[in-house]
């Protein structure tokens, strides 16, 4: 950001007393110590940004959901600037922004050699933001999002994790990179079959073959005594024409008079409640009538299910 500079550099160019003069006379600011802008008007968003890192204890980078604002992940605006710090360095003072600290930032692995300002790869900004996220769903939602506007490829992400550690939400990491890919890996097939089981379903043909005006389709459920489908959506396709494919044979099935439910992987493996609720009502209204836990019962279940083994 060529407005904004360290002090040092300022004083190289044009020399201490010159600068010194343009900031007194108000034809440039300096907002914090070691910090010139050369202008004296408000500062833009990446101005800010640059202002914060250069305010920062040397070797600090910025990371987390700035990192990947500044690498071109569109849909993600946040006001605050994340800041990863070497650890045990401790700022003095600094623009408003929300900091962390890491043992790995090594240059050429965590760290871009040459972009400004400094600020860590696009895997470990991911990996980092998705782990600070207050929410699953938002966490979800990123990694997601930066596959499909194209910024990362599995391998970087994968490698960022291993080298971040333990962190929080690591599972949901794994498991969006996953859905993100669209493999069949990525179909939480072993919790939707816990689901039904627990609700005392009987056991629903998979992959069901139906055939509709344009062609065959494939459910990935189909109970026949109920005439009742469930579709698991992944994750959003990249290619709309894609997802154009997936709406049409949801609208075919639904013409043929079956009922269909469309649940997210997200939904299945993290909300189980709310999708045995769900499929409980829709099978009560197909007219089966077989007895099923209370809501209470269903978490207690979950809970226990959840809980690791000794």
């Amino acid at each position: 950001m060529e407005s904004v500079l360290p002090a040092s550099e300022a004083n190289r160019r044009w020399g201490r007393a010159k600068v010194r003069h343009l900031i007194d006379s108000g034809r440039w600011q300096r907002p914090w110590a070691r910090v010139v802008v050369t202008h004296n008007g408000p500062l833009d968003r990446r101005e800010r940004i640059a202002a914060t890192w250069l305010a920062a204890p040397p070797g600090s980078v910025v990371s987390g959901l700035t990192g990947l604002e500044l690498d071109g992940l569109r849909g993600f605006e946040d006001s605050r600037v994340f800041l990863t710090l070497p650890q045990g360095r401790r700022p003095t003072a600094l623009p408003p922004s929300e900091l962390h600290w890491s043992t790995c930032l090594e240059l050429g692995v965590d760290v871009h050699v040459a972009r400004t300002p400094r600020r860590t790869i696009i895997a470990r900004s991911l990996v980092d933001a998705a782990s600070w996220s207050a929410h699953q769903r938002h966490a979800r939602v990123l990694i997601i999002a930066a596959f499909q506007q194209g910024l990362v490829q599995a391998d970087a992400v994968t490698a960022a994790l291993e080298r971040r550690g333990t962190c929080r939400h690591r599972a949901l990491i794994v498991e969006s990179v996953l859905d993100a890919l669209g493999g069949i890996q990525s179909l939480p097939e072993r919790d939707f079959t816990w689901i039904w089981r627990v609700l005392g379903l009987p056991p629903p043909t998979r992959q069901q073959r139906l055939k509709g005006a344009d062609g065959q389709y494939y459910l990935d459920a189909y109970w026949r005594e109920l005439d009742l489908a469930v579709e698991i959506h992944g994750a959003p396709h990249r290619a709309v024409n894609r997802w154009d494919a997936d709406v049409v044979r949801a609208n075919e099935v639904a013409i043929t008079g079956s009922r269909v439910l469309v649940f997210t992987s997200f939904a299945i493996r993290r909300e189980r409640a709310v999708v045995a609720d769900q499929l409980l009502r829709m099978a009560r209204r197909c007219g089966w009538t077989g007895q099923a836990p209370t809501r209470e019962e269903f978490l207690a279940l979950d809970a226990l299910e959840r809980r690791p083994a000794a």
